[in-house]
């Protein structure tokens, strides 16, 4: 695929560009710091849906056009009209937004600016790796509102943290700045104010420079062995092994690698 830019919109909020091989989903809902209400909810997941779909994406980058905040969470003003019934009923669109994030099968990467609150931290935990930069404010703040995690945060946290640190954050619902969440291990790499789109995208760049069957059978093998005791992790690697070995991205790599030449990957 040449290198080129376009732009798709998904209902009022959400918005898909692409550059090259990597797609960047942005969340465009700025005067609401992106907060997310069901419609938003709907779009973030028809734009995953597709996106998932199309085979010549590499790399997708969760962005933010909001100028204070990548997302500030549940939109509690549309919440605070809601009945009982109302919110049994938005439970699984909201869910399936994160899911929509958490089950794209190429690597993903969330860049983080301002506030990433409840599900915006949520969010960005449902990618595989997290560019911040030093506006960020991050934290799960639900049990202050009477409710919990609910976006996958008490899943994924204590898979990047650990068990204890991830339910002293969550239980004490505090907002974390930039510099402790790096030490702390919430973000993968932190970058200067403003840096985090461009960052995100160029690492993303490199990335999508490597086969694009191996990078999804790379995120296969890292999501389903997580957790598992290691025999039956090495199982799901062999797997995900087999699955790759006889690619046609696994014959242009080494001959590639003999000819000294950039590959041209079939993607299949």
């Amino acid at each position: 695929m040449a290198e080129q830019e376009d732009e798709r919109r998904f209902g009022e909020f959400v918005v898909v560009r692409r550059h090259g091989y990597v797609a960047e989903l942005a969340l465009d809902r700025p005067k609401a710091m992106n907060a997310v209400s069901t419609d938003m909810a709907r779009s973030i997941t028809a734009a995953c849906e597709a996106l998932g779909g199309e085979r010549d994406v590499r790399v997708v980058v969760l962005t933010s056009t909001a100028e204070r905040a990548f997302c500030v969470g549940a939109d509690l003003k549309e919440r605070n009209s809601f009945s009982d019934a109302d919110l049994v009923r938005q439970r699984p669109v909201a869910r399936a937004a994160y899911t929509g994030v958490l089950e794209l099968p190429m690597p993903t990467i969330a860049a983080v600016h301002g506030f990433a609150l409840g599900g915006g931290f949520e969010l960005a935990l449902s990618c595989d790796l997290i560019v911040a930069d030093r506006t960020a404010v991050l934290g799960l703040p639900e049990v202050s509102v009477g409710v919990i995690p609910g976006g996958g945060g008490t899943q994924l946290l204590p898979r990047r943290v650990g068990a204890a640190r991830a339910a002293e954050l969550i239980f004490s619902a505090r907002r974390l700045e930039a510099g402790e969440a790096r030490e702390l291990g919430l973000v993968d790499e932190l970058v200067d104010a403003g840096q985090d789109r461009g960052e995100a995208l160029a690492l993303a760049a490199r990335i999508a420079a490597n086969s694009p069957v191996g990078l999804r059978a790379a995120k296969r093998a890292l999501r389903l062995g997580h957790g598992l005791d290691l025999r039956a992790g090495l199982e799901v690697e062999d797997a995900a092994w087999r699955s790759v070995a006889f690619s046609g991205d696994r014959a242009e790599g080494v001959a590639a690698f003999n000819e000294k030449r950039p590959p041209q990957w079939p993607g299949e």
